[in-house]
């Protein structure tokens, strides 16, 4: 029990593929299940655990164990998606980072958040922006909403000229200006593709049209996303960048807890904040992201899968970065949508959208 007189008792711990990360908190926590992605078929491994009394549990049936109420899932791609799903149709209280579970699964997450909400059921962002968004909406009217302002750093290239972003390595790329994130979205903010997947998030999240969801760009990343409102208000939710914040407040909601994780923001330090449109020119990947979300089809699904396998190139050194939004915009231009879709046709688009980037790279015939 902290100062707050909140409780909270590690249950379970998975992670992809970092497994000593994962032994150092299982030394600390001592959860009672665990779950690696990535050595899933590894006997030697799954004994190492259980031989410290420590069950070896599949995703799904860790996110669904009787004994967790909070389900946290901070990881990238869709290998959280069914869980998610699975633990809201339980009634699980689900604090989500992952974008991907909802611009590709944003319907089915929804109505599994219906089933489960008369259980108590709840879905609560962790990520920085719509955790502030989130913030600003408490004790508001859904029809006092006028638009959410979603903020961009704009990553490690926001200085660059576009002229400039042809030669930039991996390394260049992974140099965030204000996050310490993992590679995929560490590049995703260098090409902006991140902000349009959040636009996306916060559509399903919020139950907002995406028309209504616009995109600053703010260097500073102090403040984390605003709320303007029919009267003209507007609400922001400010603080250093820094996501221990906004976890704990998904976890103590709806509750404050009388605990402060991050160094509490000092206004006078930074003395000045800046904002200014987002240069589309420099951006390309943004605007092919927003306009696949516009359309409401399978298009969203299938270019958040080119994106996975477009980032993997450059990270490979396959391709240059300025590929990956031209990989984006040939799959956008090249994708037969399916409206009205199920969750099998958006997660065949996904699917449909990586194989799709790695045969244009193959034939090269982006390039053309």
């Amino acid at each position: 029990m902290n100062q707050a007189g909140f409780i909270c008792e590690i249950t379970a711990l998975a992670t992809g593929q970092n497994i000593e990360r994962l032994r150092e908190q299982v030394s600390i926590f001592r959860p009672k299940a665990v779950f690696i992605d990535s050595y899933k078929h590894s006997p030697d491994i799954i004994r190492e655990f259980e031989d410290h009394q420590i069950e070896w549990n599949s995703l799904e049936t860790l996110a669904t164990r009787e004994d967790i109420d909070v389900l946290i899932v901070a990881s990238t791609g869709l290998v959280s998606l069914k869980p998610v799903i699975e633990a809201l149709k339980m009634g699980k209280k689900v604090a989500l980072a992952n974008k991907e579970s909802l611009v590709v699964g944003g319907q089915a997450v929804r109505d599994a958040l219906a089933i489960g909400q008369d259980l108590g059921a709840e879905l609560l962002p962790i990520d920085s922006e719509h955790s502030a968004v989130w913030q600003c909406l408490w004790g508001e009217d859904d029809d006092a909403v006028k638009e959410l302002i979603l903020t961009a750093s704009g990553g490690a290239f926001r200085d660059y000229k576009p002229t400039e972003l042809a030669g930039v390595t991996a390394q260049e790329a992974l140099k965030h200006p204000t996050w310490m994130m993992g590679q995929k979205v560490t590049i995703d903010s260098a090409t902006l593709f991140n902000k349009g997947l959040e636009a996306v998030e916060a559509r399903w999240l919020f139950n907002i049209p995406l028309e209504k969801i616009k995109i600053l760009q703010h260097k500073e990343s102090i403040v984390h996303s605003m709320v303007a409102f029919q009267d003209g208000s507007i609400k922001a939710q400010l603080g250093e960048p820094d996501m221990r914040l906004p976890i704990q407040i998904a976890i103590t909601h709806p509750k404050r807890a009388a605990n402060e994780p991050s160094v509490p923001l000092d206004l006078a330090k930074h003395g000045s904040l800046n904002f200014s449109e987002v240069n589309h020119e420099m951006y390309p990947a943004l605007q092919v992201a927003l306009e696949a979300g516009r359309r409401e089809d399978t298009a969203m699904a299938a270019v958040a899968g080119a994106d996975e396998a477009a980032v993997a190139l450059f990270l490979s050194g396959k391709i240059p970065f300025t590929d990956i939004p031209k990989l984006l915009r040939y799959t956008l231009d090249n994708h037969p949508g399916t409206p009205q879709p199920t969750l099998d046709d958006s997660l065949k688009a996904e699917e449909w959208g990586r194989n799709f980037v790695a045969i244009s790279h193959a034939n090269q015939s982006y390039a053309h």
